[in-house]
């Protein structure tokens, strides 16, 4: 199945948002995410299922001061 993240396109197995992330390496880490414009909370992700052609977004927080 193919998705997009940030508008790249990806191959990854039919599943749910937290086995994309696991698979393409974001797996443990403290990002936020949205699948087609979305928010989908860190508690919710096991459960989102993704479709092809879904658009997922990821952003990593960022520090500074």
């Amino acid at each position: 199945m193919r998705i997009f993240l940030n508008d790249d396109a990806h191959d990854v197995e039919p599943g749910t948002l937290a086995a994309a992330l696991e698979a393409l390496g974001y797996g443990g880490r403290k990002i936020a995410t949205a699948v087609n414009g979305r928010f989908v909370a860190a508690p919710a992700r096991p459960a989102t299922a993704l479709t092809d052609g879904d658009r997922v977004e990821v952003v990593a927080p960022m520090q500074g001061g």
